[in-house]
């Protein structure tokens, strides 16, 4: 049975990845070990380690799953796995040293390894974005055949075309039987349930994703990995929780059977109360080394046309308290009075009002807008307690009696400067995206996920994406 050759972008990337690999241990050791001949501090190693330092670099990463093609442009992921072979090389020399009374360079050992991780870090994530870039342009896909049922199938084909650096290609579904005749409107249909290995060969694809459902239970799917081992094809399953994060959930086997445990979220405890702190504390320093810029806006937002410097409205909050939000105006003092005569022109989704051409946008609100300077002064609603720097988007009233039951849950937690909807798209979302995005946040929050938020915060800025 023929295998896929559309993985052959892995074996370019592993390649790739490992000579970055060698090159980042190479240049750290080559300082620390310039560093060790000429600072007193640092002990001498000698030639042999730096000399085989990158080959032990590369061998601790690929322990550690560094080159495991399930990890490829998963930044958190990828990086972890660097993290541990880099503590892990650097336990192993360690004990080395004192089971052999050799003297390594503990200062050089010091040295070199974080600095060798640093680089390593940087250099993947620089071939990461190459990646994504190519991924946009087709290239580096993995070719995906979906199984489960009509609705199911649809929902997961939408979210994988979605983040196209994901890499996820949807060739096709196949539906279990009774299924066959329902159209589905974005990905056609190749097959049934029973010729899933067949649709694989003939679409050369190398993922099966299953959307876990009554129609497809554990009998099936082990018999679909055994029928697949022969394609090399890989078996991915979408669980129904799909909104939960992977450090929610833990896989626990009981008398042979896996039981998928979820972790109820973190609302209150010891990270919320570091949130509660770390959100101002970061607020008031950036409102100190800012204090020029929003001088300058304030300024301009005057010159430019008249009316007030802020735009204030009333959102909802936590526990549904409400507060005035305060942002710089962007429009003409009366926009609200000529809402009315633009509704017609609404290009948003739902209840939500967007016009990527309003004519009530002032020249410097365009401006502020496209860079997002315009919600700077949300930091003085985060330094009073009504917003954090990262949350849900703050909706108003009217628009939170639309959303339904479940979007409630939303005001669990305060509202965000910036979120999963900000870096996820901003107005290009549509509204049962917007909503999806928040509670995926609420669900899942957690403090690496806020400062993950945060990072890639800057670069949808810098972008200008879904931003008007």
């Amino acid at each position: 049975m023929p295998r896929p050759t559309t993985r052959r972008w892995e074996r370019t990337y592993v390649l790739s990845v490992v000579a970055l690999d060698l090159l980042a241990a190479a240049m750290a050791s080559a300082v620390a070990f310039s560093l060790a001949h000429t600072l007193a501090p640092l002990d001498d190693p000698g030639p042999a380690l730096p000399l085989v330092l990158p080959l032990l670099w590369v061998m601790a990463i690929g322990i550690a799953g560094g080159y495991e093609g399930k990890f490829f442009g998963l930044g958190p992921e990828e990086f972890r796995r660097v993290a541990l072979g880099c503590l892990g090389l650097t336990a192993l020399i360690g004990t080395a040293s004192w089971a052999l009374d050799a003297d390594v360079g503990r200062g050089y050992v010091a040295l070199a390894m974080p600095v060798a991780a640093v680089l390593t870090v940087l250099g993947r994530y620089g071939f990461r974005k190459y990646v994504h870039q190519m991924r946009k342009r087709g290239e580096f896909q993995h070719r995906t055949v979906v199984v489960g049922e009509p609705d199911a199938v649809e929902r997961l084909a939408a979210t994988l075309g979605r983040g196209s650096y994901h890499g996820y290609q949807v060739l096709g579904a196949c539906l279990p039987a009774g299924y066959e005749p329902v159209p589905i409107s974005t990905v056609p249909l190749v097959g049934s349930l029973d010729t899933v290995v067949a649709a694989v060969v003939a679409l050369r694809a190398d993922t099966v994703a299953v959307v876990a459902g009554t129609s497809v239970d554990e009998h099936r799917l082990r018999r679909l990995a055994w029928e697949l081992e022969p394609t090399g094809a890989n078996l991915v399953v979408a669980p129904a929780l799909v909104e939960v994060a992977g450090p929610r959930m833990s896989v626990r086997p009981v008398e042979g059977l896996p039981l998928l445990h979820v972790d109820q979220p973190a609302f209150t405890g010891f990270r919320r109360l570091v949130k509660g702190v770390y959100d101002p504390v970061v607020a008031a320093c950036a409102v100190v080394l800012l204090a020029p810029l929003l001088l300058g806006i304030a300024i301009a937002i005057k010159v430019d046309s008249p009316g007030p410097v802020f735009f204030r409205q009333t959102r909802v909050g936590q526990r549904g308290r409400e507060f005035k939000i305060t942002k710089f105006r962007t429009m003409v003092a009366d926009a609200d009075r000529r809402k009315a005569d633009l509704m017609h022109l609404n290009e948003g989704s739902g209840p939500l009002f967007k016009l990527r051409e309003d004519p009530r946008v002032t020249r410097v609100g365009s401006f502020l807008r496209r860079t997002s300077l315009d919600e700077l002064p949300q930091l003085f609603d985060v330094l009073v307690g009504h917003m954090s720097l990262v949350g849900p988007r703050p909706h108003l009233a009217s628009e939170l009696a639309l959303f339904g039951d479940d979007s409630v849950r939303r005001l669990m937690v305060k509202p965000g400067m910036t979120g999963l909807w900000q870096i996820s798209g901003r107005s290009d979302l549509t509204f049962e995206e917007s909503v999806r995005v928040d509670l995926r946040y609420v669900e899942n929050w957690s403090l690496t996920l806020d400062l993950f938020i945060l990072w890639k915060t800057v670069s949808v800025i810098l972008q200008r994406d879904g931003a008007y």
